[in-house]
């Protein structure tokens, strides 16, 4: 079968799709199987006889495929067998827009956050008793979850985004610049950071405080990402063992409702520089 062949019936077979973050989640490890076998794209769309945009196309989460042809990708790419398992267990997962993702102790390094961390034009995030993972230092990031591998990990996910890094959003309660994380000198170096960011470009950093009526969008964490049109938005929250995923717009309409009240009840963010910079001092005090 010759090339132009090959392309012709990927084409008639599987049209191009709007992705979903679902088959981006398996686009990308998919991809991550290709690059730990240390084989170029062009190269794995030879050796099956696929054209070179069939293979692009899903790895982008823009097509789909047979679980045979994602057998035959994975063999050829010497996956292992956790990577076949976890691979194969999503190409036969249903598509319903909302799903889970068990984790180890935290989801840093689960492909569906990656992936849509990069991609994303916006991610708005809320935590109510911890500084979000996004703006953590890797001092209180240790602190927090007793692992230096992890903390150095969750920095390596913050620098994956870049220098273009998307709009981000940060909505922190005041409850998390109370409660002690590690050494007082771990929370005045985290605090002093978060002031800094105050400045970024591309970041916003506002205070949920503690003088506001209590009300129940303000009982757990949550985040939102938005993507350029026509990929719809993505939100999830993270539990004691497992990721929560929604794209499916009643669930997203939620988290949306979540992010406007925040956006309405928060300091504003010359408010919330000053308060952060109060915690800091008074962190300071304490540690001389």
């Amino acid at each position: 079968m010759n090339e132009e062949t090959v392309k012709a019936e990927d084409k008639q077979q599987q049209p191009t799709r709007m992705s979903t973050a679902h088959s981006r989640e398996l686009g990308e490890e998919l991809r991550r199987v290709r690059h730990r076998a240390r084989m170029s794209s062009g190269s794995v769309a030879e050796a099956l006889g696929w054209s070179l945009g069939k293979l692009s196309k899903l790895e982008t989460g823009s097509r789909g495929t047979g679980s045979w042809d994602i057998a035959t990708l994975l063999g050829r790419c010497g996956a292992d067998k956790p990577s076949r398992d976890r691979v194969m267990a999503l190409a036969v997962e249903q598509d319903t827009g909302n799903f889970l993702r068990m984790h180890g102790q935290l989801p840093d390094t689960l492909a569906a956050l990656s992936v849509h961390e990069r991609a994303a034009a916006t991610i708005t995030t809320y935590e109510p008793l911890a500084i979000p993972n996004l703006a953590q230092t890797e001092d209180y990031a240790h602190a927090l979850t007793g692992d230096a591998a992890i903390a150095r990990t969750r920095i390596g996910r913050q620098q994956q985004m870049g220098p273009s890094r998307p709009r981000t959003v940060f909505y922190i309660h005041e409850a998390a610049l109370r409660l002690p994380v590690g050494s007082r000198e771990v929370m005045r170096d985290q605090l002093l950071h978060l002031t800094l960011m105050c400045g970024w470009a591309r970041t916003t950093l506002r205070i949920v405080p503690m003088t506001g009526r209590s009300h129940t969008v303000l009982r757990s964490p949550a985040t939102l990402l938005t993507f350029d049109a026509p990929i719809r938005p993505l939100a999830y929250t993270e539990a004691e063992a497992a990721t929560i995923f929604h794209d499916a717009p009643d669930a997203v309409a939620a988290y949306q409702h979540k992010m406007r009240h925040l956006d309405a009840v928060a300091l504003d963010l010359e408010e919330s520089r000053q308060l952060l910079a109060r915690w800091a001092n008074a962190y300071d005090h304490q540690a001389a």
